[in-house]
């Protein structure tokens, strides 16, 4: 299945540009304390701060964009993720990093508008998010238990076509979480559009 998923990356990479700066940071582990973060605007023109969500039992934070196709594709399973699993504790929140005119906070407003966003969309126009938890791809998702320590990073699932996804690695790690369980993957290889970092 890391293959397939390879394979997808592979995919991906050819319609999409991957840009990423020369202080691009490395990926965060598995294991390590989530990094905070606060006053970050979102598309309800409000400062949002992870510690905004500290009765959550679990916090999928998802690194995403407005222009990248592979980040459309999954933006419908990011709102049946967070419909689900809402009643359960969970919350989802996407951070926008990039700096393009249609990735600007207005644009993602939008987009939120369009598709019913039913989870905060913020737009770190820093990008310090993005090399906190070292962020490479949109979509690119942590998710964080509750004690906001990193328990999964890396794909949502394992097709960027919904209908052919088999395998969705997002929702196993959430269910063994909630369940008090070890989490079945605890990494696989995100594949999306590169992030656009700025040179520092």
């Amino acid at each position: 299945m890391f293959r397939r998923t390879t394979q997808l990356a592979g995919v991906t990479a050819s319609i999409c540009l991957v840009a990423i700066g020369s202080g691009f940071s490395a990926e965060l582990e598995v294991g390590t304390a989530a990094p905070d973060w606060s006053g970050i605007v979102g598309t309800d023109d409000k400062e949002h701060a992870l510690a905004d969500y500290q009765d959550a039992k679990a916090v999928v934070l998802v690194f995403t964009c407005n222009h990248c196709p592979v980040a459309k594709a999954y933006e419908d399973r990011l709102i049946a993720l967070q419909a689900d699993y809402q009643d359960k504790g969970v919350q989802v929140i996407a951070v926008n990093c990039n700096k393009g005119a249609g990735d600007r906070l207005e644009p993602m407003k939008q987009r939120a508008t369009e598709k019913g966003f039913n989870f905060p969309y913020l737009y770190d126009a820093t990008q310090q998010t993005g090399h906190d938890y070292g962020a490479r791809v949109t979509p690119h998702p942590y998710l964080l238990d509750g004690d906001r320590k990193i328990v999964y990073i890396g794909a949502i699932d394992d097709n960027m076509n919904a209908e052919k996804a088999t395998e969705h690695y997002l929702r196993d790690a959430l269910d063994a979480l909630l369940a008090g369980k070890d989490v079945p993957e605890i990494q696989k290889k995100a594949f999306g559009c590169g992030i656009k970092y700025e040179k520092k």
